[in-house]
């Protein structure tokens, strides 16, 4: 690592952030490009959080991601957001800019789409409609991204219908284009029958969690299957659709590439996902599974 008293600075911020793989993979890309910075994992509780974000840009800081809980303090502490942020309600990427004042994106929506199209090139938006499990903060990041993409409908499936149901309501509200619908739990294999995308944003499928218990039979074999979750890489959902010919997705891709954003902004280099940082973090969560 290169690193003198003119270093570029940059972060990020959680409570806890112990957990975070940012810093080896921002670490990657600044080895990687022979870049004089430094990228450190910062732990501030929620009741200094907006303290502290001002005060990084006083220490030379460039700026940082923002993990849980903070990425909704985050929206309220900038000075100006991206609309992608307010469309999301949360803020994951700070840039300080060169007169102290703050300027708030959320890079996940990038990040998804980004992942699907490197994963398949062909997928175009305009395939058909896409069907979403869950309905929190991934969720609506998710949802964003494909209707800015211009997907034509979304459907929304939560256990809780009423989650679902409030989302789609602030969805339909942000008048981005595209139809978004709710389905019921009980319905979501039936459902599957309709779409082109299906996109799991829920927990269910993580390492050491309940089970995402789905029929695949009515997915036409074109679909594309996408889960947000990256421990396991592969869930039982991406291997029983990969089993069916479907083209499959994983959630690592969006984590690399919800980076770029930041990355470039704040160590002037435009970072490129490859297959040697993909594998540095395959082993990590190897390592730390």
């Amino acid at each position: 690592m290169k690193l003198s008293g003119k270093a570029r600075l940059a972060g990020v911020m959680g409570w806890p952030v112990a957990h975070s793989r940012s810093p080896l993979l921002h670490g990657y890309w600044l080895e990687h490009y022979g870049i004089d910075g430094a990228y450190v994992p910062l732990a501030v509780a929620p009741e200094h959080f907006a303290q502290a974000l001002r005060a990084l840009s006083l220490m030379g800081f460039g700026g940082v991601n923002v993990t849980l809980p903070h990425k909704e303090a985050a929206l309220a502490a900038v000075d100006e957001a991206t609309a992608t942020a307010r469309r999301i309600g949360a803020v994951n990427t700070v840039t300080m800019r060169p007169d102290g004042s703050l300027l708030g994106d959320n890079t996940d929506a990038f990040g998804f789409i980004e992942n699907l199209r490197q994963s398949v090139p062909d997928w175009q938006p305009e395939a058909g409609p896409a069907l979403l499990l869950g309905a929190g903060g991934t969720a609506r990041a998710v949802a964003v991204a494909l209707l800015e993409a211009g997907l034509p409908e979304i459907t929304l499936v939560n256990r809780t219908t009423s989650r679902a149901e409030g989302l789609a309501l602030e969805l339909g509200a942000l008048d981005l284009g595209g139809a978004v619908k709710v389905g019921l739990w009980v319905d979501r294999a039936r459902l599957l029958g309709q779409v082109a995308l299906l996109v799991n944003t829920s927990s269910l499928g993580l390492a050491g969690g309940p089970a995402l218990d789905l029929d695949l039979t009515a997915l036409a074999p074109e679909a594309v299957v996408a889960d947000v979750v990256y421990t396991p890489l592969e869930t039982p959902l991406l291997r029983d659709a990969a089993v069916r010919g479907n083209a499959v997705v994983d959630g690592l891709g969006m984590l690399l590439h919800q980076a770029r954003p930041g990355f470039a902004a704040w160590f002037g280099t435009a970072p490129e996902v490859n297959a040697s940082l993909r594998e540095l973090l395959v082993a990590d969560i190897a390592a730390t599974s």
